[in-house]
């Protein structure tokens, strides 16, 4: 095994949103670094190509069929994942909806925030306020029955939040940010470090949850 492999050797790692984009990639990453990683997105064929890929190559990786705004979905998870493993040493909240879920042409025809259908604004912070929530909850006692572990929240910069025509992803990723702060605060008496990451060199519109 290389230095590289060896970095990350025995952690447990989960990320949602895992079967394409950024979440893709940090699976991947974080798998050639040496870590076991429960890939989790919606069950469907691009969860299963994507893992199947993984797996193609011996890389210690575990599909984790979730919907982060299925309660029941979320529970699920939670009890195959804690079957096989005793705890969880990183949980990368990454699973999102962007704006084409409420308006495929929102880069070039702004829709105004009372044209918003209220299921799209509902879905959008289902998935990306409330299924942080959600995921971080039912996976806390996982992340706290090692060494405490850490959860990581992707995150977006401030002035897509307050970009004309963005309504919902923008309160959506606001609502996270207040969020993440607050888990943050309240997991450290735990020894639970919570972050946010703004990933950079992209542009997303994310469909992974």
């Amino acid at each position: 095994m290389s230095s590289t492999a060896q970095l990350l050797d025995g952690v447990n790692a989960l990320v949602t949103g895992a079967s394409s984009g950024i979440g893709f990639a940090m699976t991947d990453a974080l798998l050639r670094a040496g870590a076991c990683v429960a890939a989790s997105a919606r069950p469907g064929k691009r969860l299963a190509a994507a893992v199947e890929g993984w797996e193609d190559e011996g890389l210690p990786v575990l599909a984790l069929p979730m919907d982060v705004q299925d309660p029941v979905s979320v529970e699920h998870a939670y009890r195959e994942l804690s079957a096989r493993w005793s705890s969880l040493d990183l949980l990368v909240n990454n699973a999102g909806l962007g704006m084409r879920t409420v308006n495929p042409r929102f880069a070039v025809e702004p829709q105004p925030f009372w044209e918003v259908p209220l299921k799209g604004f509902h879905d959008v912070l289902a998935v990306n306020c409330t299924g942080y929530f959600l995921v971080a909850k039912t996976f806390f006692p996982m992340i706290t029955a090692g060494t405490p572990g850490r959860i990581v929240n992707i995150t977006m910069n401030h002035a897509t939040m307050c970009r004309t025509g963005f309504v919902p992803y923008g309160p959506s990723r606001a609502a996270a940010e207040s969020l993440s702060r607050i888990m943050a605060e309240d997991a450290k008496d735990v020894g639970v470090t919570v972050n946010m990451l703004l990933p950079g060199g992209a542009t997303p519109d994310w469909d992974d949850s």
